[in-house]
C-alpha cells in the first residue's frame, strides 16, 4: 500500500468552494479517459491507490489506468447507504468492480457512533462485516475525529484504516489541529489523512503522522500530480524539492539578474 494516495474531489467535481467551481470541474473532466491521465501518472509513480466513491465512472477510468500502465490499483471506494439492505447491495456493486478497501462513507459512519459509550453501533460493526464478508477490507470514512477513538474502544469493529480531513488550515477539522494530530499520532490503526491542501499542507501533514499513516490528494492535472508527488518525495527524504517556483511580476525584484530561481531559491 502506498503511503500518498491518488484522491477524487478534483476529478468529480467537489472543489469545496462554489457550485461554479464544481461545475468547471465536471466539464473539465467529463469523459473517464481525461480522469485517467492524471492517475496514470500516480500509478507509473508508484502511487497505485485511488481514493473516490464508487461509480460506473471512476470504474471506467481505473479499468483505463490499469489497461495502459499494467499496474494494479488498489481502489479505496466510499460508499453510502440509509440502511442494511441499500448498504449490502452497495457492498455487492463495490465487489463487482474489483474494490480493495471498502469504507463507509461520513454520511454512512457518522451518525452510527454511539457518543455515550464511546464506540461504534451495532449497525455500523455489522456494515463493517459485510465488507468483509464480500471479500474486502474494511475502514471507515469520517470527519468527526471520535469516530477513531470509538474505533479504538470497539474490539470487534473490522476496521483496516480510517479517513479523516487533516490539513495546516483546519478545513473539515472539528478540533484544533494540534489535538487532531495527537489523535491520529496515537491511533491503534494506520489513518488516512485527507483534504491536505498543498504545497504548505503537504508539509504540515506528513512531519505530524507517523510512517503507517497514509495522505491521499487530488489534483487537476498530470503537471499537478507530479508536483504533488515530488513534494511529497522530498519532504520524506528532507531535501529541496525539485520544482519550479512561480513566477510573476510582483516576484521580478526578488530575483538576481540573469537568474531564474528553481526549488532551492538558487540560480
Amino acid at each position: 500500500m502506498p503511503r500518498l494516495v491518488c484522491g477524487c474531489n478534483s476529478f468529480l467535481g467537489y472543489s469545496h468552494i462554489s457550485h461554479a467551481r464544481d461545475k468547471h470541474i465536471r466539464e473539465l473532466f467529463d469523459k473517464p479517459a481525461k480522469m485517467a491521465n492524471v492517475v496514470e501518472v500516480f500509478a507509473r509513480r508508484g502511487c497505485n491507490a485511488f481514493l473516490s466513491g464508487p461509480s460506473e465512472f471512476t470504474y471506467q477510468a481505473i479499468a483505463e489506468v490499469q489497461q495502459r500502465t499494467g499496474i494494479q490499483m488498489l481502489w479505496m471506494a466510499t460508499p453510502g447507504a440509509s440502511n442494511l439492505d441499500e448498504w449490502k447491495r452497495a457492498v455487492d456493486q463495490c465487489r463487482a468492480w474489483g474494490v480493495t478497501f471498502c469504507l463507509p462513507h461520513q454520511s454512512v459512519t457518522d451518525p452510527r457512533l454511539d457518543r455515550l459509550a464511546s464506540r461504534l453501533t451495532p449497525e455500523l460493526i455489522e456494515f463493517l462485516a459485510c465488507i468483509r464478508q464480500a471479500g474486502m477490507i474494511p475502514g471507515l470514512s469520517t470527519h468527526t475525529p471520535e469516530s477513531i477513538v470509538f474505533t479504538d474502544n470497539t474490539p470487534d469493529a473490522d476496521v483496516a484504516t480510517c479517513l479523516q480531513p487533516y490539513n495546516a488550515a483546519g478545513f473539515y477539522c472539528q478540533v484544533e489541529t494540534d489535538w487532531l494530530g495527537w489523535i491520529i499520532r496515537n491511533a491503534k490503526r494506520p489513518i488516512t489523512v485527507i483534504k491536505p491542501l498543498p504545497p504548505t499542507g503537504l508539509t504540515f501533514v506528513w512531519n505530524t503522522i507517523r510512517e503507517c499513516d497514509m495522505v491521499a490528494i487530488g489534483t487537476m492535472s498530470v503537471y499537478e500530480a507530479e508536483e504533488d508527488i515530488e513534494l511529497s518525495m522530498s519532504i520524506l527524504d528532507r531535501r529541496a524539492a525539485d520544482i519550479q517556483l512561480q513566477v510573476t511580476r510582483s516576484k521580478e525584484t526578488l530575483i538576481p539578474r540573469n537568474a531564474a530561481p528553481n526549488a532551492e531559491g538558487g540560480t
